[in-house]
């Protein structure tokens, strides 16, 4: 009695190395625009799929959250300003001088705007190593920055002016700090991809933390410049 072998068509198992970043072959350093790894497969429910569209509406959601937070402060700040709208026998209102240093910080978070843009036009291009640099120099400016808020600080507190020293100053404070710590929220977001940009994961992904982190620093920006206007500057 012999015995026969029989080798099924479709026993041969395929392996490989897929081309997506991370998967120890870059290619050309990108993933299509569609997603950053591998589609759902048959019967799959595409939970892993990367969804570009989650990052911009979680950054408006922020952004909406924090313009109703300054709105709210600043209409206190309108009626505590304006005579008239406040309490006359006891309007204490004593208006602060600017400090120098807020002309550097100001001049500092709006070139920041620019090499932000910058970087995401050379992301767009393709120009990974000038994409680098750009971002890299947007932290430093955005710390810098912050920097020249603190020398603000100190240079009110020298000369006796404090958080309850009187109601502009009380306002200056608040206003500068919140904007601060919510500055410090864009930096993390500059942080993670000016990290992901130097291991060169330049992926779906990417992009997209790339237009959610510009959309939120130029808000700071824009922020900072009516925060700026409106505590030394509006009568």
């Amino acid at each position: 009695m012999s015995t026969t072998t029989v080798t099924r068509p479709d026993s041969k198992v395929k392996s490989g190395v897929g081309s997506f970043p991370g998967n120890g072959h870059r290619g050309n350093g990108r993933h299509p625009r569609g997603g950053d790894g591998p589609g759902p497969g048959p019967g799959g429910s595409g939970a892993n799929e990367f969804q570009p569209e989650k990052y911009r509406i979680a950054v408006w959601v922020v952004l909406v959250g924090v313009m109703m937070l300054f709105v709210a402060l600043s209409s206190a700040y309108v009626v505590r300003r304006t005579r008239g709208l406040s309490d006359e026998d006891h309007f204490d209102w004593t208006p602060l001088w600017m400090p120098t240093v807020l002309w550097v910080s100001t001049g500092l978070i709006l070139l920041s705007s620019l090499t932000l843009e910058g970087a995401r036009r050379l992301l767009k291009r393709g120009a990974y190593l000038g994409f680098n640099r750009l971002i890299a120099l947007t932290g430093l400016l955005g710390v810098g920055f912050l920097v020249a808020q603190v020398l603000a600080w100190r240079q009110f507190a020298q000369q006796g002016i404090f958080l309850r020293s009187n109601p502009h100053s009380s306002f200056f404070y608040l206003f500068t700090c919140l904007h601060g710590l919510h500055l410090v929220g864009g930096l993390v977001a500059i942080a993670y991809v000016s990290l992901r940009g130097w291991r060169f994961n330049f992926d779906a992904r990417q992009d997209s933390a790339v237009s959610a982190t510009s959309t939120y620093w130029h808000f700071m920006d824009v922020l900072w410049v009516y925060l700026f206007i409106l505590i030394f500057f509006w009568r």
